[in-house]
């Protein structure tokens, strides 16, 4: 072979976050685990993944709207550090961005909202971080090993949402979860099949609500009067089954399917002081996001591959986050000073729509509409 596979890891999660990145909910993020298969006493990798979504409604209340896209572009970071304890056990370090939402309604959206006499989200913001440490422990079993992995993760979370009424801002700097996970690998065939879980994580965060001008005019208070809001709610666990083999000289195909407990977020429930209990209704279904794809090494240095991604929309009706396509490609270059890993990735959004009978704040539709994703990392070994 030109290019030995164990040293794949890195080039398969690269253009994976490319997909990845347009997945159901809030997801953005994948910590980098995979670092701990790398060869090496001690492996760095980072990298960042931009995205670009454009979706954008095209009826409100039953009219077509102009707004453009409601969604915002934004970047996932991603760091690692994989330490070698012996040849049979290694620690990881991680951080990435996990979960993120951005989206701000156009002109016409907000006036419809106001002339149906709705007081739902007009943009809201969604930030979080994690921080991991992970661990594998290799055991010889038959012609491979028997790999078993575990760790823990610290997760913050910050989010703003704005609506007719006022401003929202929440944060919770300190949650915890953990991972556990199996694997089975025989390198000299570059197979390797894995059962990662992540456990949800229950968030509860102190803030403010600032009102606006709408809201002094009908509860009588001054605008930009603020005061305390209390609320949380659960981020999903998830379960995946990744596989991954050599299947002809120079060429390893890989897959995946990972399911998320969506479902476990069925709104934002949260307390302004004088203003009473408040929700924000999301009622998702639970995702489902299916991977597959063939790499292929053309040299010594440098590899190539393809990938198509399918996620399931969470919607039921109460937003429009539909299916999605992602249709991904990427390269590995190897160099004396490590390696370089760009990919991109082409995403369709289905058509779709939301109603007020579905906890939507208003009626909507929307198009097949395009995201585009593009990846670069780098890594290098001692």
């Amino acid at each position: 072979m030109h290019m030995t596979f164990k040293g794949w890891a890195a080039i398969v999660l690269t253009i994976a976050a490319a997909g990845a990145a347009h997945a159901g909910g809030f997801s953005r993020g994948t910590a980098n685990t995979d670092i701990l298969y790398e060869d090496g006493r001690v492996v760095l990798q980072g990298g960042s993944t931009y995205v670009a979504p454009s979706r954008a409604y095209e009826t409100v209340s039953g009219r077509p709207v102009s707004d453009g896209s409601m969604t915002g572009s934004y970047w996932v970071p991603g760091l690692a550090v994989k330490i070698g304890i012996n040849d049979a056990s290694s620690c990881a370090l991680t951080y990435t961005e996990p979960y993120g939402a951005s989206l701000e309604t156009g002109a016409q959206t907000q006036r419809a909202q106001l002339l149906a006499g709705r007081d739902g989200s007009i943009a809201s913001h969604l930030r979080s971080d994690e921080y991991g440490a992970t661990c594998a422990v290799k055991l010889p079993a038959g012609p491979g090993n028997l790999v078993l992995v575990g760790g823990v993760f610290l997760q913050s979370i910050d989010y703003k949402d704005q609506s007719l009424l006022g401003t929202l801002h929440l944060g919770d700097d300190e949650a915890y979860g953990y991972r556990l996970g199996a694997a089975y690998e025989i390198p000299d065939y570059a197979l390797r099949a894995q059962l990662l879980y992540r456990s949800a994580v229950d968030h509860e965060g102190d803030g403010t609500f600032t009102a606006s001008p709408l809201a002094a005019a009908r509860y009588g208070v001054p605008a930009g009067y603020t005061v305390f809001a209390h609320g949380g709610g659960t981020l999903p666990q998830s379960l995946e089954i990744s596989l991954r083999s050599g299947v002809a000289e120079d060429w390893l195909a890989f897959g995946s399917v990972k399911w998320t407990d969506w479902s476990v977020l069925p709104s934002l429930d949260y307390v302004v002081t004088g203003f009473g209990p408040q929700h924000r209704d999301f009622n998702f279904r639970d995702g489902w996001t299916i991977q597959g794809g063939l790499a292929h090494s053309f040299t010594e240095k440098l590899a190539g591959l393809v990938s198509l991604t399918w996620d399931r929309g969470v919607s039921t009706g109460a937003d429009v986050l539909t299916d999605t396509w992602t249709l991904g490609a990427g390269a590995q270059l190897k160099t004396d000073i490590g390696n370089f890993q760009i990919g991109a990735g082409l995403s369709y959004m289905t058509a779709g729509m939301q109603s007020i009978a579905r906890s939507a704040t208003l009626d909507a539709t929307v198009g097949g509409d395009w995201g585009l994703g593009v990846t670069t990392s780098y890594a290098i070994k001692f």
